[in-house]
């Protein structure tokens, strides 16, 4: 079975609008590979089937659920490309659907389109590779070309992870390469070797855009978490200073502590300890939200207690209720309690309540 062309390059870069051009280049040149890709995975898969071989089975299913992944995806970016309508804001929302994760099925939650693309690439080599090498027909020369085509990839994956031990990994399989081009050119038979080495390059590669991948996933996760961290560290002082002032001002005020998020330390770099860190840094958050809704609360139903009292007077001017003793004492009463430092708001909410009643219009002959 021969070799599907390559997914095409994607424009732009993440957060950045990519260029009309681009992106109508990229799209048509990304419909065509679905296309291909497709047919080329349900000859896989027909050959699959007649195997038996469970394993190859398995590994087709992750190459179709890679290439429904970059479909469901490329569907969304035609629908906000608009048949060319798309704005600089609609095109930078393109490109985070291009680079950003793809989320829902765990097998493709972490990969952006273009991982998911490449890896259904490096997956589909394998298969092909798998299913139709044949050592008698094979044609040494040309899957030494793909093979070599494979490390390359496989190289540019390694320099993306930064890790040593990808690179050296890398390096053997070249060093491989090197000694099969030198054995075939004694003319030794290498087709046993070089499809143990097709298979093992295909499967680094695939390991290396996962890595990435993930490696990319942990970096984003951890900004993220580090932007948490300093906004609650600024929200912190903020807070202190909301029950300062409602410790101050209002009797009987809550007893709740703040929050400190400088306990937790610093951001973990590792991910099973980022992943603790973000539930602590979020149960923090919720602290923070819970503290200041209790010091908030009086404040703010002193404030509109207030406002109720000078409405009740404006009503008591309308009507002429005003220039009642009675009226002026239920004012009088209502506003020293509201004015008191602390406020009790117990007392003020009844004065209040009372000034309601006080300021109601009279009954029929008695104004």
């Amino acid at each position: 079975m021969s070799r599907t062309g390559r997914a095409p390059a994607p424009p732009g870069a993440l957060g950045v609008a990519a260029e009309p051009a681009a992106l109508l280049a990229y799209l048509s040149d990304l419909q065509a590979w679905l296309d291909t890709r497709r047919a080329d995975l349900d000859r896989l898969d027909t050959a699959a089937r007649q195997s038996g071989d469970d394993g190859i089975t398995a590994d087709i299913v992750l190459a179709l659920t890679l290439w429904q992944a970059v479909r469901t995806r490329a569907d969304e970016l035609v629908t906000a490309w608009d048949s060319g309508r798309a704005d600089a804001l609609v095109r930078e929302r393109m490109s985070q659907l291009i680079w950003g994760r793809l989320g829902g099925d765990p097998a493709t939650s972490l990969l952006s389109l273009v991982d998911a693309a490449r890896l259904c690439d490096a997956q589909a080599d394998q298969l092909a590779t798998r299913l139709s090498f044949d050592p008698h027909a094979a044609d040494v020369t040309a899957r030494l070309r793909a093979v070599a085509a494979g490390i390359v990839r496989a190289e540019d994956a390694a320099h993306a992870t930064a890790d040593t031990q990808d690179d050296a990994a890398v390096a053997r399989l070249r060093d491989r390469l090197a000694r099969l081009k030198s054995d075939a050119a004694r003319g030794a038979d290498i087709t046993g070797p070089l499809g143990a080495l097709d298979n093992e390059v295909a499967r680094t590669e695939r390991d290396l855009i996962v890595a990435t991948a993930r490696s990319r996933a942990l970096t984003k996760d951890r900004e993220r978490a580090v932007a948490l961290r300093t906004t609650l560290a600024d929200r912190a002082p903020v807070l202190t200073r909301v029950a300062e002032r409602c410790r101050r001002e209002i009797a009987d005020p809550p007893r709740l502590a703040i929050p400190d998020v400088t306990r937790l330390g610093e951001v973990p770099a590792e991910p099973e300890r980022l992943a603790t860190y973000v539930k602590r840094l979020g149960a923090v958050e919720r602290a923070m939200e819970r503290v200041e809704d209790a010091y908030t609360a009086p404040l703010r139903e002193r404030a509109e207690l207030r406002y109720r009292v000078k409405n009740l007077m404006t009503k008591a001017q309308g009507n002429g209720r005003a220039t009642s003793s009675t009226v002026k004492a239920g004012e009088d009463e209502a506003r020293e309690a509201l004015d008191a430092t602390p406020c009790d708001l117990a007392l003020a909410r009844h004065f209040t309540e009372q000034l309601e009643t006080l300021v109601r219009d009279l009954p029929e002959g008695h104004r």
